[in-house]
């Protein structure tokens, strides 16, 4: 069963960069997206043999989750039941029988970490929702989860250190989601695996220069590592700042 995540930094930006095309060159079981800044009606995009789930944001031009799906869910939630954030359409949810699936597109705390403390509201709510989940039956979690956790996930980790995506708070809020019983997949089978990167900022040719960070994930409970065949990225990928990544998982 292949999972592949991408951040499209706006779906009709990436739809004139070839979206189609990749999404059907890639063709997986599950496909998840971030970012996809629409709103209901804005975009019409379907693909024979998918369902699609769609989190929309309140505000115009800003964030949203979708879940494109080959198997047809036992259920669909959106958000992560808690009210103060359920207005910026960050998770999609799908149970089925052996696991739930959740998309998630994690705050930004933005610069000078302005939005740091809703941002660490964020990852105890988001933290509370994996466990109530996981307390019923394994969780594959995937998407921009906006930190690049140790030094080895991004290019330039001195010069970085305390700025948004690599704050120590937001760093130990990722430590704390990974103890609570979940596991970082690329990490799990490449611990020392460096320059794997899946977002580049558009600036200074950082991406032809692989001056990136790995911000976006594939985690999955504890105890569904035996069933982890392949964690990959995709940097050849194009179309976002972002680049997909992917899980094949076998049951």
């Amino acid at each position: 069963m292949r999972f592949i995540s991408w951040n499209v930094n706006g779906l009709r930006a990436a739809r004139t960069k070839g979206f189609d095309d990749i999404f059907l060159a890639l063709s997986p079981d599950f496909f998840c997206l971030q970012e996809t800044k629409i709103q209901p009606g804005q975009v019409e995009l379907a693909f024979d043999g998918y369902e699609s789930y769609w989190c929309y944001a309140e505000k115009k031009g800003y964030s949203g989750t979708a879940i494109f799906a080959r198997h047809t869910p036992l259920s669909v939630s959106y958000n992560i039941g808690a009210e103060e954030h359920s207005h910026e359409g960050r998770a999609v949810t799908l149970e089925y029988e052996d696991f739930y699936l959740v998309c998630v597109y994690t705050p930004n705390a933005q610069d000078g970490l302005k939005r740091i403390d809703y941002r660490m509201d964020w990852e105890d709510a988001f933290r509370a929702y994996l466990l109530a989940l996981d307390a019923k039956k394994p969780v594959v979690v995937c998407g921009d989860m906006n930190v690049a956790h140790e030094e080895i996930d991004l290019k330039n980790p001195k010069t970085n250190i305390g700025n948004p995506g690599f704050s120590y708070e937001e760093r130990g809020k990722f430590t704390e989601l990974l103890a609570a019983g979940f596991t970082d997949t690329f990490r799990y089978l490449y611990p020392e695996k460096r320059d794997a990167y899946s977002w580049w900022s558009y600036r200074a040719a950082a991406r032809e220069r692989n001056v990136g960070w790995r911000i976006d994930y594939f985690l999955v409970s504890d105890r569904l590592r035996d069933n982890i065949r392949e964690a990959f990225i995709l940097p050849e990928v194009m179309g976002s700042d972002h680049c997909p990544v992917g899980l094949d998982l076998q049951w």
